[in-house]
């Protein structure tokens, strides 16, 4: 199996991440079936698909920031305690 340098790896996802910038229907194909399929069962009960559809939506969304959030906490941490750290002398003055 084929080890790839970590240049390499910023190419190939570079390569991806333009990819789907330069094919733009690929990349939102869900997004028009979910609208669909929302729109079509709001007009017969507005709380059954789409109140799932949306809670869905929200899940998806919050867990990548969770996750950054998880893995960055240490450096978010150092953040925080220099902003408040400046803050606490700022106010001494």
């Amino acid at each position: 199996m084929k080890s790839f340098s970590i240049h390499q790896r910023i190419y190939i996802l570079a390569g991806i991440c333009l990819l789907f910038m330069l094919l733009p229907q690929i990349s939102e194909a869900q997004c028009a079936m979910c609208k669909a399929a929302v729109e079509s069962n709001v007009k017969s009960d507005p709380n059954s698909v789409a109140k799932g559809i949306n809670k869905g939506i929200l899940y998806l969304m919050a867990v990548p920031y969770l996750l950054l959030m998880f893995i960055f906490r240490k450096q978010i941490a150092t953040v925080w305690r220099k902003l408040r750290k400046k803050d606490v002398t700022v106010s001494e003055k």
